[in-house]
């Protein structure tokens, strides 16, 4: 893996921790937004601390190093997470803001998931 892959998966890898962190610890803690924005979406309040949990522990699984199977099913995980919440905007017509977490989060998740080095690449 040359030294420009290293850097830009670690610099991808840094901060799609960093946010899906954030944003788990605040679905954890069920914080006023976050509880009326899933109302708006149309989804029930417990489903915050689902994501919040899973958000946390595929943090953990993608920083963690081995178990590269694993590490596959949290980026899955992310991808599936952050083009749902693309798509939930989009199906009750938020505006172009709302777009911008999710939409930085899936461009991270899959940079991170295509730069990642072999040993970290599940090799069926």
């Amino acid at each position: 893996m040359s030294k420009r892959n290293k850097i830009i998966y670690w610099i991808a890898t840094i901060w799609l921790a960093l946010g899906m962190t954030s944003t788990g610890i605040v679905q954890i803690i069920k914080i006023k937004e976050e509880a009326d924005m899933m109302a708006h979406l149309g989804y029930p309040l417990y489903f915050l601390v689902i994501l919040g949990v899973w958000k946390i522990l595929g943090v953990i699984a993608i920083l963690i190093p081995k178990f590269p199977l694993l590490k596959e099913w949290a980026y899955a995980g992310f991808f599936f997470a952050m083009s749902g919440a693309i798509i939930s905007h989009f199906a009750v017509g938020d505006s172009g803001i709302a777009y911008f977490g999710p939409t930085l989060l899936l461009v991270l998740t899959i940079t991170s998931w295509y730069f990642r080095p072999l040993d970290r690449k599940a090799v069926v």
